[in-house]
């Protein structure tokens, strides 16, 4: 009697147990658990990239409206628009997407040369500044109806209008 033997028993479908022995998880139980977990994920990741994109567009928004503010001001002191965002300590700041911010004077003509945003009908969206982040793609175009412009958030009709290029 020195050792014990240890016995076998049926416990149950697909179960062994071994007296004396912890129970373990069968192969069965480890699949269903994955394929749990990857229904998980396949159901939450597009809630959550939906999210994080809403986040970031409500990000871009609230910085394009603190910038608009600081170049608003600048202009009350200066009675002239910042030649750049580096003239208001903006220079440094990036989009939700790690893009710098956009910012055009356009009541220089002269200075412009034709670079300031349009609407579907080529005619500037704003009669004092432009202002945009260039979206998630980071590409952008004069006219809002291109390709590149789409995703862009801009600010339009001298600050009345803050979204999509899209949208406008």
């Amino acid at each position: 009697h020195g050792h014990r033997a240890i016995r076998q028993r049926q416990e149950g479908p697909g179960r062994l147990r071994l007296y004396g022995a912890r129970y373990g998880f069968t192969l069965i139980e480890i699949s269903i658990v994955l394929i749990i977990t990857a229904l998980f994920v396949k159901i939450a990741l597009p809630s959550y990239t939906d999210y994080r994109d809403k986040a970031s567009i409500a990000q871009a928004k609230a910085d394009l409206r603190d910038i608009e503010i600081r170049i608003n001001q600048y202009y009350a002191d200066h009675r002239a628009f910042p030649a750049t965002l580096a003239d208001i300590g903006k220079a440094d700041l990036l989009d939700p997407w790690k893009h710098p911010y956009k910012y055009l004077d356009v009541t220089n003509i002269k200075m412009t040369k034709g670079q300031a945003r349009k609407d579907k009908n080529l005619v500037p969206i704003n009669s004092d500044f432009d202002l945009y982040s260039m979206g998630k793609d980071g590409q952008s175009a004069a006219p809002l109806t291109a390709q590149a412009s789409r995703d862009d958030i801009i600010r339009a009709n001298d600050g009345r209008f803050l979204g999509f290029a899209s949208e406008y």
